[in-house]
């Protein structure tokens, strides 16, 4: 069974409590090639595919033959258009294409379940019972973030009714750490930090989230 510290935020001096933690969502196996298609399709759902360049068609000018075929004691040209030519078409050049790759509902769900597990095999989870900034305040996020010893690169994750202004505000500015909502949770987020941070509402929201995660997919 899963287990992580719980620590109280209104009491800096409590002793933090070891607590289970939802086997469906941080008790899946390791899969690496779930892992690998979630990220992929994940990076690759974020390009544009705006990039573009002309051809030889399409590059304006070269009407006429820059000069004569004989006699001139020059390399033989029909068009200032070609790709050997300065500002010429370039040749199999990028035109804006579609990137978007489609997973499937229960592979992300189980890819999301694996990333979680995954960070708490290695003992990357903290929990909190709440995060109640009066406003946003980066001072005390950053003594809070000493206060529990978590990495640098630590995503703190919130439920959707938690991720007020003074919550994700007090950790905008803090190097290599992020806010996110449990509902709007990737694999490719949590897999970009190396310790996580939840508070127990969304630890709670991503149970009901994930609650089907172990459908073989």
């Amino acid at each position: 069974m899963p287990k992580a510290k719980l620590y109280r935020f209104h009491e800096p001096t409590a002793e933090p409590v070891e607590v289970e933690l939802p086997p469906e969502v941080f008790g899946l196996a390791g899969n690496e090639d779930l892992l690998w298609r979630a990220v992929r399709a994940h990076l690759s759902n974020r390009r544009q595919g705006t990039a573009s360049a002309q051809g030889r068609g399409e590059v304006a000018g070269g009407g006429r033959k820059p000069w004569p075929q004989k006699h001139t004691g020059r390399a033989r040209h029909g068009s200032i258009r070609s790709p050997l030519w300065r500002h010429g078409g370039v040749t199999f050049g990028p035109k804006p294409r579609d990137w978007n790759m489609d997973l499937p509902k229960k592979m992300r769900r189980k890819a999301l379940a694996c990333a979680l597990s995954t960070r708490a095999q290695e003992g990357q989870i903290w929990l909190i019972d709440c995060l109640e900034f009066p406003r946003p305040r980066t001072k005390e996020a950053v003594a809070l973030l000493s206060r529990l010893g978590v990495p640098e690169r630590t995503l703190v994750v919130v439920a959707p009714e938690e991720y007020q202004v003074p919550v994700h505000k007090s950790f905008a500015n803090i190097p290599g750490v992020d806010c996110h909502r449990a509902d709007l949770l990737t694999t490719y987020t949590v897999l970009e930090h190396e310790a996580l941070l939840l508070t127990q509402k969304a630890v709670e929201a991503l149970a009901r989230r994930l609650s089907h995660a172990q459908v073989s997919a």
